[in-house]
C-alpha cells in the first residue's frame, strides 16, 4: 500500500510536470499482483485527481485558454474513449507494440520543436500570414489520436501533446503545459468513466493512487511553474528516454 501511495504522489508530480507518470505506477500494480488490464484500468482512474490537482495548481497560466480548452478538449474526449474502448477489445499486445516508436517520435518532434517554431515565425514574416493561435485543424487531429492513445495506455501522452502544442501553438511553454494538464484530466476521466462501467479495477489501488496523485499534482504545479522552457524541454526529453528503455526492456530481456 505504501509503494502504490508512494508511486501516486510521483506520477501526479511528473506527469503535472512533463507526462508518463504511468510509468512510475504501472509497474508497481503489476509487482503488487495486479493483473495488466486490472492495473491499467485502476490507473486511469486513480490518476485523475492528479491530473485535476496539476490543473488547478497552473490555473494562472490557464487565463485566457478557455476557448482553446474547450476545443481541444473535445478531441481529446472523443480519443479517450476510443482508446479505452480499444483496450477492453483488443489483444493486449496489439497496441503497446507501437509504444515505444510513439514515445521516440514524440521526442523527436521536441527536439525539433524550436527550430520547427522559428521556421514558421520567419515564414509568417517574410509571406505576411496570420499566426494561427488555436493550431488549426492539423493539431486538433493530431491531439484526438494522441488522445487514442492516451486513453489506452497513457504513458508519455503528454509528451506528445507538448510536442505537437510547442510545434503548432505560438505561446509560452508553461501556458501549453497547462493546457496539457486539463486535457490529460479529460482523457482519464472519459476513460475511467467507460472503465467503471464495463471492467474490473481494484478499488483500494484506485484510492491510494488518488490520493497520492492529488498530492504529486500540487507538488508538480509548484516546481513546474519555475522551470524555464529550455530546462523544462530537457525533463521531457530526460523521462521520454526513460519510458522508451522502459518499454523496451521487457521485451529484450
Amino acid at each position: 500500500m505504501l509503494a502504490v501511495l508512494g508511486a501516486g504522489v510521483i506520477a501526479g508530480a511528473v506527469n503535472t510536470v512533463v507526462g508518463s507518470g504511468t510509468l512510475v505506477t504501472f509497474p508497481v500494480l503489476l509487482a503488487v499482483g495486479l493483473p495488466p488490464v486490472t492495473a491499467t484500468v485502476s490507473n486511469a482512474l486513480g490518476l485523475i485527481p492528479g491530473s485535476v490537482s496539476g490543473a488547478i495548481g497552473y490555473r494562472r497560466e490557464l487565463a485566457g485558454q478557455g476557448r482553446r480548452v474547450a476545443r481541444l478538449g473535445v478531441g481529446a474526449g472523443i480519443g479517450g474513449l476510443a482508446g479505452a474502448i480499444l483496450l477492453l477489445t483488443l489483444p493486449s499486445t496489439a497496441f503497446e507494440s507501437v509504444v515505444p516508436a510513439l514515445v521516440a517520435l514524440a521526442l523527436i518532434l521536441v527536439v525539433l520543436q524550436p527550430r520547427i517554431s522559428r521556421h514558421v515565425r520567419r515564414r509568417r514574416e517574410v509571406t505576411g500570414e496570420p499566426g494561427h493561435r488555436g493550431g488549426g485543424l492539423l493539431l486538433s487531429s493530431g491531439l484526438t489520436l494522441a488522445s487514442v492513445y492516451g486513453g489506452y495506455f497513457a504513458a508519455a501522452q503528454g509528451i506528445i501533446y507538448m510536442a505537437l502544442m510547442g510545434m503548432l501553438l505560438d505561446d509560452s511553454a508553461q501556458r501549453l503545459n497547462a493546457v496539457k494538464n486539463v486535457l490529460v484530466a479529460v482523457v482519464n476521466t472519459v476513460a475511467a468513466l467507460l472503465f467503471l462501467v464495463v471492467a474490473d479495477f481494484n478499488w483500494t489501488a484506485a484510492a491510494l493512487l488518488a490520493g497520492g496523485s492529488a498530492l504529486g499534482g500540487q507538488i508538480g504545479a509548484t516546481a513546474g511553474r519555475r522551470l524555464k522552457p529550455p530546462v523544462l524541454r530537457v525533463l521531457v526529453l530526460g523521462v521520454g528516454v526513460v519510458s522508451i528503455g522502459q518499454l523496451l526492456l521487457p521485451r529484450l530481456a
